[in-house]
């Protein structure tokens, strides 16, 4: 990559890059039929997973400010955005560990301020952002990406590992809350009965590292030695996607004979359901807290 740091020449570069194959690009993938369906699906559930379960995380650290659904929606619009126009396919959008402390500690900032609080977080977030995207504008014109020449393999390499060790985790603070008592939740319920409690906690082992080892197995489906070639090849096309079906279907089977809160899911709640619109029009916060914020900054000026 050439370090230069004119204005908009690396964007130039770039466009003039991507517009040779843009059209290829597409093209190739609507002639490849049916084989595009197996990396589709992969890449899909390598995306839904760690957001559903991010989000969850974040659901928890903001008192349900931040859910999953959230966090899906918008992995489903930057993803969009981003194969249009960024033509990437193995840069996977998503959210992470990182990205969970971020918005973690500025929750508890804006709790502890009196002029923002739990009300104007969502739109204070979104200012944060605003300004967040200026920045990478200005890095983009500036072409600040071609510093990646001075960094060495052993750096990315670094930092794949410290998101995989923060991936594993979060797995591990899951499993180990399935043992435990929800914050939010009333204790005295029967679902939280130390008897009830350890019975989800084991069935999340069972069902978490079922899931793992049948997915790794499906995985190499084409070295077994029994099945025919097309059995083998769609086990480990679509093994990871069937494996998540199956496993979420055994999820159901004890319904019946447990109490209703066994095995724990994952509450999402509709976009039209009461009291979600609010995250539409947070939108109308933004005004009063740019206002605010302006107001603040002006009397501390004057104080100095």
């Amino acid at each position: 990559m050439e370090e230069t740091f004119v204005p908009f020449r690396g964007i130039k570069n770039d466009l003039h890059g991507r517009l040779l194959c843009y059209k290829q690009d597409w093209t190739s993938g609507i002639k490849a039929g049916f084989r595009i369906l197996a990396p589709t699906t992969y890449i899909f559930f390598a995306s839904a997973i760690p957001v559903i379960s991010f989000g969850e995380q974040l659901e928890r650290n903001t008192d349900g400010i931040l859910t999953a659904v959230q966090t899906l929606a918008s992995t489903a619009i930057c993803g969009i955005i981003h194969s249009i126009i960024g033509g990437q396919p193995l840069l996977i959008l998503g959210v992470a560990e990182p990205t969970v402390i971020m918005y973690t500690f500025m929750f508890n900032f804006a709790k502890q301020r009196p002029d923002l609080g739990p009300g104007l977080f969502l739109a204070w977030t979104g200012w944060v952002c605003v300004w967040t995207a200026i920045l990478l504008f200005l890095l983009a014109i500036l072409g600040a990406c071609s510093i990646i020449n001075r960094f060495t393999r052993l750096a990315g390499e670094l930092f794949g590992m410290l998101i995989a060790m923060l991936f594993m985790q979060q797995a591990i603070k899951g499993l180990v809350e399935e043992f435990r008592v929800p914050e939010r939740d009333n204790p005295h319920l029967t679902e939280f009965m130390p008897s009830w409690r350890f019975a989800n906690g084991m069935f999340a082992l069972v069902l978490s590292f079922g899931l793992l080892l049948t997915a790794l197995r499906s995985r190499k489906a084409r070295s077994w030695r029994y099945g025919t070639g097309w059995l083998r090849s769609l086990i480990a096309d679509y093994g990871v996607p069937i494996m998540v079906v199956v496993w979420t279907a055994v999820s159901y089977i004890p319904s019946e004979s447990v109490p209703k809160g066994i095995p724990r899911r994952l509450v999402s709640p509709n976009p039209w359901s009461p009291g979600a619109y609010q995250n539409w029009t947070v939108i109308k916060a933004y005004v009063s807290s740019s206002l605010l914020l302006v107001h603040l900054e002006f009397y501390e000026l004057l104080d100095d």
